[in-house]
């Protein structure tokens, strides 16, 4: 579903991702850790066609980002960790204005817009505009707003920050509904604890570079993925 080759983003002097490859199929839910500025928001903004990179190509679905980026844009979603969204609309101008961007039918993007409005407990505050909403409220639109088009390949950066917990749990289960349909599941978090229980597969990134990736049973071992964590990253220095 999502496969990164040799993928390298300089910024001046400084490699923000150096020589960085990965595969993520079809069901799994793949957790990407690090440090700040380790390189996961660049490598995620790669993937998503938002930066432009040095080297190496990135493959959503089998397609070329850089042969065919509006392609591959349709086959996907981002979520960023903080979402900028168009303040001066409200939420139901916001979601039906994406809608049209990928040509989903009235009826049909009623219907969804209505479903997850409800389940993010977030359809009483569509008709608002968005520069009312508090930064969870934002999250939340921007979560309903990438499952409109039921992307194959869902890439999140910090998903769960300022999420409450009913919706951090909501947004869980959709997740392992979205890979149990075939779909897949990339994202960064700070929160060990979440990629240990919820992730598949794991890959920890230290100042540009991959150091370990692989299923998550076999990267923490008889450990913690915290502990595992701090190790290489000790090592690495």
């Amino acid at each position: 579903m999502l496969k990164i080759e040799h993928l390298t983003k300089s910024y001046g002097e400084k490699k923000a991702v150096d020589d960085l490859s990965l595969e993520i199929r079809p069901g799994e839910i793949y957790a990407f850790i690090g440090h700040n500025g380790a390189g996961k928001t660049t490598t995620l903004k790669s993937c998503c066609g938002i930066l432009g990179f040095d080297s190496g190509d990135i493959r959503i679905d089998g397609v070329s980002i850089l042969e065919d980026p509006v392609a591959c844009k349709k086959k996907l979603a981002y979520i960023p960790d903080n979402p900028d969204l168009y303040d001066f609309m409200t939420g139901n101008q916001y979601l039906n204005f994406l809608a049209d961007i990928f040509g989903i039918e009235a009826e049909v993007r009623q219907e969804r817009i209505r479903r997850y409005a409800e389940a993010f407990e977030l359809a009483g505050n569509l008709p608002q505009p968005v520069s009312s909403y508090s930064h969870g409220m934002k999250q939340k639109l921007a979560v309903i707003g990438a499952l409109l088009h039921q992307p194959k390949l869902i890439i999140m950066d910090e998903p769960f920050v300022g999420l409450d917990p009913k919706a951090t749990h909501l947004l869980k289960e959709m997740m392992r509904e979205i890979c149990r349909e075939g779909g897949a599941i990339f994202f960064s978090t700070h929160i060990l604890e979440v990629a240990e229980k919820l992730c598949d597969q794991v890959a920890i990134i230290k100042e540009g570079r991959l150091i370990r990736s692989g299923k998550m049973d076999e990267v923490r071992g008889d450990a913690s993925l915290e502990s595992v964590f701090l190790e290489l990253e000790e090592s690495a220095c």
